[in-house]
C-alpha cells in the first residue's frame, strides 16, 4: 500500500484529495474540516511522517542546523497553501499535482510515477492511463506557486 494512504489523521483529520510525492518535495490536495484551516499542523504531521518510515531510503547529509531540530533533511522546509476557489480551481491544481513527475523530468507519464495518487484517479474511471503522456501539458503560471 503506498505510503501516503496510511498516513495517520484521526488527531487532525483531513482528506487527501491528490498528492504526489517527490524527491525533495510534495504537492497535495486537501480538504480540511469546514472550521479548520490549520495547514501547517497537517504539513508536519505529514513530514514527520515520511522522515520517519522513509529515513532508511534516503542517504542524505544532514546539516549541523538540522540536526540540532531533529530534522531528516527529506523535504523542504517551507510551504505554500492556496485556498481553491471554485470546481475549475480545484482541476487545475489536480492536474497539475498529477503532471508534476513529468515536468521534473522525473518520468514521461503520469502513469510511470507510482507515488502518487494518479492511480487511485485511473481506477475510479476519473482519468485515462495514458493523460498527460502524448502532449506537454502547460498550466497558468500562479499554479503550484502559492
Amino acid at each position: 500500500m503506498p505510503p501516503y494512504r496510511t498516513i495517520p489523521s484521526n488527531e487532525e483529520p483531513f482528506k487527501i484529495d491528490a498528492i504526489v510525492i517527490l524527491p525533495d518535495h510534495i504537492h497535495a490536495l486537501w480538504t480540511l474540516p469546514e472550521t479548520d484551516a490549520d495547514f501547517s499542523t497537517r504539513w508536519r504531521l505529514i513530514k514527520s511522517y515520511f522522515s520517519r518510515q522513509c529515513h532508511s531510503q534516503y542517504q542524505v547529509k544532514i546539516s549541523t542546523s538540522r540536526q540540532h531540530k531533529g530534522e531528516k533533511a527529506i523535504w523542504q522546509r517551507r510551504f505554500w497553501e492556496h485556498q481553491v476557489r471554485d470546481d475549475r480551481d480545484f482541476v487545475n491544481h489536480l492536474e497539475y499535482i498529477h503532471y508534476n513527475p513529468v515536468h521534473h523530468g522525473l518520468v514521461n507519464a503520469p502513469k510511470d510515477w507510482q507515488h502518487s495518487s494518479f492511480h487511485r484517479y485511473v481506477e475510479e474511471g476519473i482519468y485515462d492511463q495514458m493523460w498527460g503522456a502524448s502532449e506537454r501539458l502547460i498550466f497558468d503560471s500562479d499554479i503550484g506557486m502559492e
